[in-house]
């Protein structure tokens, strides 16, 4: 492992990165029929996440590498494009993330095969340096989180009616769980309608078999965004075939004031978000009684923040957050998911 690690610190050293073109951060098409030398380079991208946290109710403290996240995109071609991206401390463990090639056989449509994020939801399909608060949603981490391997097609339309369709099919077995044969797959079906500037409408569907019973999960929200102002909500729902569990809901909603700054810190952002999950199970079988588990219990979270963001080319963002936990009278917390105060450093490149 570690000589996989210092192999690829060696291969970044004759690649340039363009922190300041986040266009072709997953994999573009180019607009040329031939591309020249310097188009074959790839650019080079990574994000660092550091952060403190501090429990109150047990007077404990921890320090943590959230994320050391590196990645490559580029092209082999106008048409095909690829991205390959490791995080060398997804707290503390070493992860393979991405690994696809794109293909771009026509205008507006792209055709993607390997290892990638599922379309599924607007929160969960966040990259750490795109999110707002320093610990992500219910929705993102534990009910809607999925990476997988397979392929999508995905058709986008810039003019008079802009939206994007994508849809995927995957193996349902995880990252690490490749040679695996199987005989049902995992589908999903993301759609984006963005008729009206700022505003970002977004409806998707996925179906899922851990084991023996298969899920389905629908989620729908929106995110507007006007001037300083950004206000988003989404709501997932989660069904069980044979009433193996009882159904899942979750919502996240948020809202962002910026507010520019002279000097040192190009703004400071003022959050507030309120979410909450009911009962939960990830679909695997408890191996004593055979029955699917509550691996997350019921809870509601209120989120208060303020982030002080650097501006580009480089971004860095100082995040500092207060979350507060509310459990039903049966609801177990883990040790992890209590009352906590958060500063987190994030930096993009």
């Amino acid at each position: 492992m570690k000589q996989a690690i210092i192999l690829f610190f060696v291969l970044l050293i004759p690649f340039r990165g363009t922190g300041q073109n986040e266009a072709n951060e997953d994999g573009v098409k180019l607009e040329k029929k031939k591309m020249e030398k310097t188009d074959y380079i790839p650019e080079i991208h990574g994000t660092i996440r550091a952060k403190y946290e501090y429990q109150p109710e047990i007077n404990a403290s921890r320090f943590e590498v959230r994320n050391a996240r590196f990645s490559l995109t580029g092209n082999v071609h106008p048409s095909v494009a690829y991205k390959a991206e490791i995080d060398l401390s997804d707290e503390g463990s070493i992860k393979m993330l991405d690994a696809y090639t794109r293909l771009f056989p026509i205008k507006s449509l792209n055709f993607t095969i390997g290892q990638m994020r599922v379309p599924f939801t607007i929160d969960a399909h966040r990259s750490p340096h795109q999110q707002y608060f320093a610990n992500r949603s219910f929705i993102a981490k534990q009910v809607g989180n999925v990476r997988d391997v397979g392929a999508t097609v995905c058709y986008q339309l810039k003019e008079v009616f802009p939206f994007i369709i994508e849809a995927g099919i995957f193996n349902g077995a995880g990252l690490t769980n490749q040679k695996k044969w199987r005989k049902e797959m995992n589908y999903s079906v993301k759609a984006q309608l963005l008729f009206i500037k700022g505003l970002n409408i977004e409806f998707s569907t996925q179906t899922i078999k851990p084991e023996s019973i298969r899920i389905h999960m629908y989620d729908g929200g929106l995110s507007y965004r006007y001037k300083r102002f950004l206000i988003e909500g989404e709501y997932l729902y989660k069904q069980y075939e044979q009433n193996a569990f009882k159904d899942v809901h979750a919502m996240n909603s948020f809202m962002s004031y910026e507010l520019p700054l002279p000097r040192i810190f190009k703004s400071m952002s003022f959050l507030a978000r309120y979410d909450f999950m009911t009962d939960h199970s990830d679909g695997y079988a408890d191996e004593e009684t055979g029955k699917l588990k509550i691996n997350d219990y019921k809870r509601q979270r209120v989120t208060g923040g303020l982030t002080f963001s650097i501006g580009k080319p480089f971004v860095a963002d100082i995040r500092l957050n207060y979350e507060k936990y509310f459990y039903s009278a049966s609801g177990i917390p883990k040790e992890s998911e209590q009352d906590k105060i958060v500063l987190e450093v994030m930096t993009r490149f």
